[in-house]
């Protein structure tokens, strides 16, 4: 029977730590104090019912918790060794040391360790009275070389720490246990490919400015670009550097479905450790940060944030933390970095092509590279996914184990209607946008990719859009680019805009809010089908098409582009609709 503290542990121990101790010594006092703290700030603890022990040899259940256990604490007390238990406990957990490398921390109650290493005074005479009791000499000389073994490793001695405090004792103690017990890394990739030159990059950024000053980092750029998995290998990296760290995942779902409140709650519980704060409101949790982590040197990573309100309420200010203390901020949109006090911007980058087949590869084959028959395929898989590695993970995984001709059906389907992962991520970053900057997108990623800034302003403000503003909130979250004067988006950013209009109405193109597709415009043009909603009308390129509809009933209609239809004749309602066309 055993009693246990929160689970904190990693899926490779059963326990946090085990504590051997002698239960008549420090039972009520010491080591139940220690325990209730252990399991107070969420370390996993084994303490054994002592008043269950049978016999004179421990039990497999209780070798088995030594085995599962990251940490072995042993106190030491006056009557430690007059139990043939406790000596046998040590014997194993010494074992477990050389084999396992478990991390041993021995505690000196009231005794002083020389007495245990050369087993002398209470020590000495325990021993004394187990040899009378016939105890076998192998057995005997087991216990005296793991008493003399403990007594010389790295441990603490009441009364040299904390002038003999208890509680300041007990602190101490837990301070180092959590050192070692949060020495568990977050799970970065199965296969982290491309990532070491943007951690570099990102580390560098960070050794910019003073050494004891807070430096906070931004990491920025287009979902499923890889900002997550940068920041988790960053906090990998260095969170061993610090008092306390926290990795906050996912802050803009779980701000719009827990609430800030419950934001600060988490910060401070996995910083501190403890469970003892509830906070009322988002100023009392600022106050609350501030109070409890303006002296510590902390890590913290928010990361997926989309609100100026999150950051006000966790990381707003950089007096908020200890000297030293770094903030990581992950988001899609780079505005909401200006104003704060960040250090640096990192700009996540897209894969390059060798980082991009061997990505793709590892995921669909195994390997890093693709076998023969599917050489052709892999490259325009690789080719569509532009480098983004969301989209390269999971096309991979998709298609693992298919045969050459499914890889050719799924590509196929794939140029039609996006993957529904790859949709899911990137339209986030859309659905956080005003109306305005949503119609300027869908706009261009429809008809206006790749054309001229100037030219698409001019257009989408006659139609009423305050283009502008738009364009430029779009580039702040990287789902649009400038290059030399054209507007140009990654393809499978606009495969989303395009599978968003698509997606109004998936059998009836007639009733979507743009049509640009030759083949569903002619279709709908030829079924004289009434399209009440349609803004945006491409007759660009509709080689077919022999005289433009009458417009005077397309009360919606806003956009009407008609570029390479020079074989087309212009209804007369061109004019009286429109004051701009293309």
């Amino acid at each position: 029977m055993n009693t246990q503290g929160e689970s904190s542990s990693s899926s490779n121990f059963s326990y946090d730590v085990f504590l051997s101790f002698r239960g008549e010594d420090t039972r009520n006092n010491f080591t139940g104090h220690l325990y209730f703290r252990l399991c107070q700030v969420g370390v996993n603890t084994f303490i054994d019912d002592e008043e269950l022990r049978k016999g004179d040899v421990i039990s497999i259940e209780l070798e088995k918790a030594i085995e599962q256990s990251r940490v072995a604490i042993v106190v030491f007390s006056k009557n430690y060794a007059s139990s043939s238990w406790c000596l046998d406990e040590l014997v194993k957990i010494l074992d477990c040391r050389e084999r396992l490398n478990q991390l041993v921390l021995p505690i000196f109650y009231d005794v002083d360790p020389s007495q245990v290493r050369r087993q002398t005074g209470s020590f000495g005479e325990a021993l004394a009275k187990h040899k009378e009791r016939s105890i076998g000499t192998e057995r005997m000389e087991k216990w005296k070389a793991a008493l003399t073994e403990a007594a010389n490793l790295s441990g603490w001695d009441l009364r040299n720490v904390a002038d003999g405090h208890e509680s300041k004792f007990i602190e101490s103690i837990i301070k180092q246990v959590l050192q070692e017990v949060n020495q568990t890394p977050l799970d970065v990739a199965h296969y982290p490919i491309g990532l070491d030159s943007p951690i570099k990059d990102i580390l560098l950024l960070m050794q910019s400015g003073c050494e004891h000053e807070v430096r906070m980092v931004g990491i920025c750029g287009v979902g499923g670009i890889g900002k997550t998995t940068l920041a988790k290998a960053i906090y990998n990296r260095i969170f061993l550097q610090f008092g306390g760290s926290c990795f906050l995942s996912d802050v803009r779902s779980k701000a719009e479905e827990l609430g800030l409140i419950k934001l600060q709650e988490k910060l401070l519980h996995q910083i501190l450790k403890t469970k003892e704060f509830e906070v009322d409101s988002v100023a009392e949790g600022v106050n609350l940060i501030k109070a409890r982590l303006g002296s510590q040197k902390v890590l913290i990573v928010l990361d997926d944030v989309d609100h100026r309100s999150q950051l006000e309420s966790l990381t707003r200010e950089r007096n908020w933390f200890g000297s030293g203390s770094v903030i990581i901020i992950t988001t899609r949109d780079e505005h909401l970095l200006y104003g704060l006090t960040t250090n640096e911007i990192y700009r996540a980058k897209l894969l390059n092509g060798n980082e991009a087949q061997q990505l793709f590869s590892c995921h669909a084959f195994n390997s890093l590279s693709p076998p023969h028959e599917y050489v052709e395929l892999a490259q325009n898989i690789i080719k569509y996914s532009g480098g983004l590695p969301l989209a390269l993970v999971t096309l991979g995984s998709h298609l693992q184990g298919r045969s050459v001709e499914e890889w050719r059906y799924e590509f196929e389907k794939l140029r039609t209607i996006p993957h529904f992962d790859i949709q899911k991520i990137l339209q986030i970053s859309f659905d956080g946008l005003d109306d305005n900057t949503q119609n300027v997108f869908l706009d261009i990623a429809c008809a206006f990719h790749g054309c001229d800034e100037d030219e698409v302003t001019k257009t989408l403000n006659a139609c009423g859009l305050y283009c502008e503003s738009a364009i430029v909130t779009l580039v702040k979250r990287h789902l649009l680019q400038r290059d030399r004067r054209r507007l140009v988006m990654h393809d499978l950013v606009q495969d989303v805009g395009r599978e968003i209009v698509r997606m109004e109405s998936p059998r009836d193109s007639g009733k979507r809010s743009r049509l640009v597709n030759p083949q569903e415009v002619l279709d709908v043009l030829q079924g004289n089908k009434y399209c009440r909603n349609l803004k945006m009308l491409d007759l660009s390129d509709c080689k077919r098409l022999r005289k433009t509809p009458n417009f005077n009933g397309s009360r919606s209609l806003e956009t009407l582009l008609l570029e390479n239809c020079f074989k087309s004749e212009g209804d007369p309602s061109i004019n009286r609709k429109f004051g701009q066309t293309n």
